[in-house]
């Protein structure tokens, strides 16, 4: 095993430096759902309130998990599968990390089709057939035209998965890293220049108040494990990607900082998405709406009502592209390590097998809104719940399985690989020292604090019904 573990080191892909790793990293976490899960879960949850929850949840929960997994990874330099193998004995772990490159593959599954969807409204923006959605009722019927049309879903979402696959095959450095350092500074100028843009439209102060004055009244158990789960979910945690990306880190490399940052770019973006779109919602008198809602169709109809509104339209929907293949990179690239490291594929072949793979259980998902009815709930539905296929994977996936990847992670990390070794492994790079609370208060939430708080998510989840 030792022998085994040493060869794949000394052939193995890195990070050129540390930008390069935490653009990537913070790229993964950045995704579809911190421009519009966010925000509304901001209005359900008193505005300000909801973001100091938030806030204070990233720092104290998501945060600890992030460096578990990155740690795991850095430290074993393999895949999820490979790095509870080599760290942690017994026949059990590493089937937690193949979980991970299951959820991970599952949910690229039907994340395409809706990266497909922003490229789509892309088209439409930069064609000029986005000035139909006049209202709500027209900006509703061409939305759902569009996702009930049984061949643009599927192309799209293959188109996605395409472009996913020619970023991955280029490899760590000279595809993964060389993409993501065109694409997040292209995301944080089109993040700033339509924050900009909301700022100066009448009634934009207005939705920049709201977003940070707290409304205490909406205090609730609900809002609290609201803030929770979306900042553990927002940090692609329990699904092998950070165990990947940290495994491509050098051992000079410091986690403490690393992890940190990627953290505060993840939660600045989400912030930032904020700026944009309280401002545009209060300018037009909306009301945010949960998931696709807010942005193929309530938004299409205020940009329409916008000075420069067709350019506002073509940068928002360019934005959601490249914050949807920075996910969808990472969640091939957990696929794809574990079948280089584990099963000796050659890079090329596992990313276009696996991307192949992916296409195929993306087209139920495609075909789920109209196409084909007995995939698109209700009565119709031959799913369980009357639920619509991707709703259903996004609940199994994106909630279940997650949340158990994420507690077997922490149990595994603190209790089998041990917390001392842990925190040495984090110590492990250059400049040691960072303003953190203290490595033992990180040791004892890693052990005892972060997968209480997961359990309890999973469980409210299973309870209420209520997914992220």
């Amino acid at each position: 095993m030792a022998a085994t573990q040493q060869n794949a080191s000394i052939d193995r892909e890195h990070w050129t430096g540390r930008i390069g790793f935490i653009l990537a990293a913070a790229g993964s976490a950045i995704g579809l759902g911190n421009i519009w899960r966010f925000p509304y879960s901001v209005s359900e949850g008193g505005g300000g309130l909801f973001v100091i929850i938030y806030l204070f949840f990233v720092l104290g929960i998501g945060l600890p998990v992030l460096l578990a997994e990155l740690s795991l990874g850095r430290q074993s330099q393999r895949n999820p599968v490979g790095a509870f193998k080599a760290l942690i004995p017994g026949k059990f772990w590493p089937y937690v990390g193949g979980l991970g490159v299951l959820t991970g593959t599952a949910i690229l599954a039907f994340y395409s089709v809706i990266a497909g969807w922003t490229v789509g409204y892309l088209g439409k923006s930069l064609s000029g057939t986005l000035a139909e959605a006049t209202d709500g009722e027209s900006s509703g019927a061409v939305f759902s035209s569009f996702v009930a049309d049984p061949l643009w879903p599927v192309l799209l979402s293959g188109i996605f998965l395409a472009i996913t696959l020619l970023v991955v095959r280029g490899g760590v450095a000279k595809g993964i890293e060389r993409a993501t350092k065109f694409l997040m500074p292209a995301l944080l100028i089109l993040l700033i220049a339509l924050a900009i843009q909301a700022l100066t439209l009448p009634g934009g102060i207005d939705g920049i108040i709201y977003l940070f004055t707290p409304d205490w009244s909406k205090l609730s158990l609900n809002v609290v494990m609201g803030a929770l789960g979306q900042a553990l979910f927002s940090l692609s945690l329990g699904m092998g990607a950070m165990i990947t990306y940290g495994s491509y880190a050098s051992k000079r490399e410091n986690l403490w900082k690393s992890g940190t940052y990627i953290a505060i770019a993840d939660t600045g973006i989400a912030l930032l998405a904020g700026l944009i779109i309280f401002p545009t919602l209060f300018f037009a008198g909306a009301e945010p709406n949960a998931g696709p809602g807010l942005v193929f169709v309530v938004l299409p109809t205020i940009f329409n009502q916008m000075p420069f509104g067709s350019f506002f339209a073509i940068a928002f929907f360019s934005l959601l592209t490249i914050a949807a293949l920075t996910s969808t990179v990472s969640l091939l690239e957990v696929a794809v390590a574990y079948f280089v490291d584990e099963k000796g594929w050659r890079r090329n072949k596992a990313a276009t097998a696996i991307s192949g793979f992916c296409f195929a259980l993306a087209v139920p998902s495609a075909l789920a809104f109209g196409a084909v009815p007995q995939l698109s709930g209700g009565e119709q539905s031959i799913l369980p719940f009357n639920l619509d296929f991707l709703t259903l994977n996004n609940n199994i996936w994106g909630n279940y399985s997650l949340s158990i990847g994420a507690i077997f992670i922490c149990i595994g990390v603190a209790w089998f690989w041990g917390v001392p070794k842990f925190l040495a492994s984090l110590e492990d790079g250059e400049d040691r020292t960072f303003p953190m609370p203290g490595r033992e208060v990180v040791g004892f939430l890693v052990k005892i604090i972060c997968p209480l708080c997961v359990l309890i998510v999973f469980i409210f989840i299973i309870v209420t019904g209520n997914y992220f």
